[in-house]
């Protein structure tokens, strides 16, 4: 192995090379792309610009830039880590783009990668009327989705909820990264347990895999916090407290949206008497449902939480 590592060194001079190395070894080794990549080339890119300290957004004129032997020792390091650990592109460099913007990740929350991105882009429209005074972003794991809606509405406060003590940490650091500790908040809570207020929004990206697709799901998800995918057999143990509870911390012209992700086909045979409006995305994802407090009225007495 030493030997060949000294061969590779000695062959591969350029960042094009170690970008074409790497993208082939990540083939070669069947690692799975669904973290911020979806092919191998890209995350190869990704990992080998990180590597070298270099902007993300480089362009094609640093391809052929000659490596020094430190730079080359440091490219093959990450890249065989990505492939011996199966460890997800994200936790390697601690960064995950949500809504065109940075946030700092590690393996106490999931990567991002909801396409609620796409509504906060958006800025919800059809949907809200006008912009929503208090937001609460339940399971935030990183606060990507609470701290791109304060963003998006700048005078909007945001609260996260999360009963992961590990998952806020890595929320606060996010607020901090991102400016926005005057209006955006922690709250360490099981679900509504510890929350007062009532909503004009309220967006949740919560554990939603059923146990067959937990059971096999790549390697690189299992790096991931189970608590914050696992949701029981059919997927829905955490959407069903949700859909019972929400309407208590909701304003009367409020909105919940909500994702289940696969589960989208048992939360509708969960309760075929609800006309669940899912949302559909320009740019891909599904299972993301939207419901107003009016509707939840109209059928609380059906929820199963």
């Amino acid at each position: 192995m030493i030997e060949r590592r000294e061969a590779l060194l000695s062959e591969l001079i350029s960042v094009r090379d170690y970008i074409r190395w790497g993208a082939s070894r990540f083939g070669e080794a069947g690692l799975f792309m669904g973290h911020g990549t979806d092919n191998a080339w890209d995350e190869a890119v990704q990992l080998v610009l990180f590597a070298l300290h270099l902007p993300q957004d480089s362009g094609r004129e640093v391809l052929d830039g000659r490596l020094s032997l430190c730079e080359r020792k440091a490219v093959i390091d990450v890249l065989s880590r990505r492939i011996s650990e199966r460890i997800p592109a994200a936790y390697i460099t601690n960064e995950a783009w949500f809504c065109g913007q940075p946030y700092f990740v590690d393996e106490r929350v999931l990567v991002p990668r909801s396409p609620i991105a796409e509504l906060i882009d958006n800025e919800f429209e059809p949907w809200l009327a006008q912009e929503p005074a208090r937001i609460l972003d339940l399971c935030t794991g990183s606060g990507c989705i609470g701290i791109a809606s304060g963003m998006i509405f700048p005078e909007a406060n945001i609260d996260l909820v999360d009963l992961s003590e590990e998952a806020l940490e890595v929320a606060a650091i996010n607020i901090k990264k991102h400016g926005v500790e005057d209006r955006v908040h922690l709250i360490q809570s099981d679900l509504f347990q510890n929350v007062s207020k009532k909503y004009q929004l309220i967006v949740s990206n919560p554990p939603y895999v059923d146990a067959k697709d937990i059971s096999e799901m790549p390697e690189e998800f299992h790096q991931e916090p189970k608590m914050g995918l696992a949701a029981g057999i059919d997927g829905l143990d955490i959407v069903h407290r949700i859909l019972k509870d929400a309407r208590q911390y909701m304003t009367d012209d409020g909105l919940l949206i909500v994702e289940t992700g696969n589960s989208c086909d048992a939360l509708d045979d969960a309760y075929p008497e609800i006309p669940f409006t899912w949302i559909e995305f320009e740019f891909g994802g599904h299972g993301v449902f939207i419901i107003s407090a009016a509707e939840l009225d109209q059928y609380q007495g059906f929820f199963k939480g």
